[in-house]
C-alpha cells in the first residue's frame, strides 16, 4: 500500500476521516469514520463540545490504523469564526461558544454609534463581510460579558487550530480560518494591530499566522501511543470552504464557485481582494485562501433550511421524509401550482425557533401564500435557494465586470439534483455538479501536494476532474420564472449602463437586509471599550 493522508472535516452537524491516497495520478478516497457534532445550550450559550471533538479526532485516527492505514500526514478543517482561550497554563478558559448563539447581538451597532469602528472602515482594512457572529465581534461580546476571562487569556486558537494544538502541542493560527475572524489585513495578510487595539483585545493572544502547506509538527507522544502510529500534522486550508474551494474543477476562469452545504457559498476565486465601499454594501467577503488566493463570495443560509424543514417534520410525524420524497414532494406542490420564495437571508433563518413556523410568517408577511404541506414548504426553500443564488451572480458580475459562463457546485449539496435543476434555471446556466466530496478532496490536496504527489494546484485540479465524476444541468426554455443570472448577456469591463443599473438593484436588496451600513471611514478611539 502506497503512502495515505488523512482529512479530518468536521461540519457544524457532523465530521469525517477521510484516507486520501494517489494511485495511478487519480485520487482515491476511502471513509474509516464518522461522528457527530452539534451546539448545545450551556451556561447560557449555545456551546461546541470542544473535548467530545477532541475525542473523536483521536478516535477516528485510530481507526484509521485499525482499517490498515498508516498516513504520513493528517490536516483538519472546520467551519470558520469559533475559537478557544488558553490561559498561561494552557488550561480552556470558558466555554467554546458556537457561531449561531445570540450573545453577539447589538455589538456591530454599538461599535458604529461609539465611533470605535465604522464598519465601512473596517470592511476596508479587511476585506470581510458583516455577518453579526464574525470573530471580531464575538470577542467584543465576551470582553462584555466576561472581560476576566480575556484578560487571562494568553493564547487563541480558532477550532481547527485548537484540534491541531491537541494533536501536537504546537500553537499557530492557520491562515484561511484566521482571515475569518475580521481581525486579519487584506493586504498584510496578517493581524491587523491597528484594529485590535481600537477593539480593546489583548494583542498578546493571537499566534503568528501560518499559510496552508505548513508542517505544524509531529503527534504528541501520548496520542502517537494511542493511535498507534506518528505522522505530520500540516496545515490544510482549514477553513471548510477554503478547503472546498480548493477541489473546484473549474472550466476556466469565468466559472463561479458553489460550496454547497448547510451554507452555500457562492463566489469566485481572485488573486487580489475587492475593498471598495460597492462590496461592502453588496455584503461579499474576500477570505484568504490557499497560495495566497482570495475567495471572494457571498454566504447564503443553504440547506440549513431544508436541513430543519426535514427535521421538524420528522418531529411531527415521527419519521423524517428521506431527500427524494422532498423532492417528489415539491415537484407535486410545483404541478398543483404552488409558489412563494422568500428571502434565504433573512435573520428569521438564522436560528429559528422553528423553521416550519419562520417560512409561514416571514410568506404571510410578504403577502404570499402560506406553505401548509411537505412539498410547499420544500418547494418554497428550494425555489428561494435557486432565485437568492440567481440575484448573488448578478451582483458578482456587476461588481467584478465579468461575465460568467458556467457554475461548478461542489459538496453534499451537489447531490440534491432537483435544486441543481432549478439553480441552472434560474440563473441561465449550466450547472456542473460534484465533486461531493469537495471540503475533504481541498484538504487532501494541500497534503498530497505537500508530499510531493502533484506538483502544483493545477496538477491536483486537473486530477479532480479524472478521479469523480461530475453531473450537467442544462438551463430549461422557459423554466427560469422571474429571476434571470447574467446568462452571458455580456458584462464588460467598465460597468456599461445595464450592468450599474443591475448593481444598484443588487446593492438596494443588499442594504434592505442590511439596514445600517453607513460609509463613514473615520477612525475611532483608539482603545476605547465597546460597551
Amino acid at each position: 500500500m502506497g503512502a495515505c493522508h488523512v482529512a479530518i472535516d468536521i461540519g457544524a452537524s457532523s465530521g469525517r476521516h477521510i484516507v486520501g491516497q494517489v494511485v495511478d495520478g487519480r485520487m482515491e478516497l476511502t471513509e474509516v469514520y464518522r461522528f457527530e457534532n452539534g451546539l448545545t445550550r450551556k451556561n447560557g450559550h449555545l456551546c461546541w463540545d470542544i473535548d467530545a471533538l477532541a475525542e473523536s479526532v483521536i478516535a477516528g485516527l485510530t481507526a484509521a490504523k485499525e482499517a490498515g492505514f498508516t498516513p504520513t500526514t493528517v490536516g483538519i478543517d472546520t467551519w470558520a469564526v469559533d475559537y478557544v482561550l488558553l490561559d498561561g497554563y494552557d488550561q480552556r478558559l470558558g466555554d467554546a461558544s458556537g457561531y449561531r448563539d445570540s450573545r453577539t447581538d447589538g455589538v456591530k451597532d454599538a461599535l458604529e454609534l461609539s465611533g470605535i469602528l465604522p464598519f465601512g472602515e473596517h470592511y476596508a482594512r479587511t476585506g470581510i463581510q458583516y455577518q453579526q457572529f464574525n470573530t471580531a465581534y464575538q470577542l467584543c461580546a465576551l470582553s462584555r460579558e466576561d472581560r476576566a476571562s480575556l484578560d487571562a487569556a494568553e493564547t487563541f486558537l480558532m477550532v481547527p487550530d485548537y484540534l491541531n494544538w491537541v494533536l501536537t502541542g504546537v500553537k499557530a493560527n492557520e491562515y484561511t480560518n484566521a482571515s475569518t475572524t475580521a481581525l486579519v489585513g487584506a493586504k498584510t495578510m496578517d493581524w491587523d494591530d491597528e484594529l485590535i487595539a481600537r477593539l480593546n483585545l489583548p494583542r498578546k493572544i493571537f499566534q503568528p499566522i501560518q499559510m496552508p502547506g505548513t508542517t505544524l509538527g509531529s503527534l504528541r507522544p501520548e496520542v502517537a501511543e494511542r493511535v498507534g502510529f506518528d505522522c505530520e500534522v500540516v496545515l490544510v486550508a482549514s477553513h471548510d470552504t477554503g478547503s472546498a474551494w480548493l477541489a473546484v474543477p473549474a472550466r476556466d476562469d469565468k466559472a463561479v464557485y458553489f460550496s454547497s452545504g448547510t451554507w452555500s457559498l457562492v463566489g469566485v476565486e481572485n488573486r487580489a481582494a475587492i475593498c471598495t465601499p460597492e462590496s461592502a454594501l453588496a455584503n461579499f467577503t474576500n477570505e484568504g485562501g490557499y497560495e495566497g488566493r482570495f475567495r471572494y463570495l457571498k454566504n447564503i443560509m443553504g440547506l440549513w433550511m431544508i436541513q430543519n424543514v426535514r427535521k421538524e417534520l420528522g418531529e411531527q410525524t415521527g419519521t423524517a421524509p428521506t431527500w427524494d420524497e422532498l423532492v417528489k414532494a415539491a415537484e407535486e406542490a410545483r404541478a398543483a401550482g404552488y409558489h412563494a420564495v422568500v428571502d434565504a437571508d433573512d435573520p428569521e433563518f438564522l436560528a429559528p425557533a422553528s423553521m416550519l413556523g419562520a417560512l409561514r410568517e416571514v410568506c404571510a408577511r410578504s403577502g404570499q401564500p402560506i406553505p401548509a404541506t411537505m412539498g410547499e414548504y420544500a418547494l418554497c426553500v428550494y425555489d428561494s435557494l435557486a432565485a437568492d443564488y440567481a440575484h448573488t451572480i448578478e451582483l458578482l458580475s456587476a461588481l467584478t465586470g465579468v461575465a460568467y459562463t458556467s457554475i461548478n457546485i461542489v459538496g453534499g449539496g451537489s447531490n440534491n439534483g432537483y435544486l441543481n435543476q432549478a439553480t441552472a434555471d434560474q440563473c441561465r446556466l449550466p450547472v456542473f455538479a460534484g465533486p461531493t466530496e469537495g471540503t475533504a478532496l481541498g484538504n487532501l490536496m494541500v497534503q498530497f501536494i505537500h508530499s510531493g504527489e502533484y506538483a502544483s494546484l493545477e496538477e491536483a485540479r486537473a486530477a479532480i476532474k479524472q478521479s469523480f465524476e461530475s453531473k450537467d444541468y442544462l438551463p430549461r426554455e422557459g423554466a427560469n420564472g422571474e429571476h434571470h443570472g447574467n446568462g452571458g448577456s455580456g458584462v464588460h469591463q467598465g460597468l456599461h449602463p445595464h450592468v450599474r443599473r443591475r448593481l444598484a438593484a443588487g446593492l438596494a436588496r443588499a442594504q434592505r437586509r442590511q439596514p445600517h451600513l453607513p460609509h463613514d471611514r473615520r477612525g475611532g478611539r483608539a482603545g476605547a471599550s465597546v460597551l
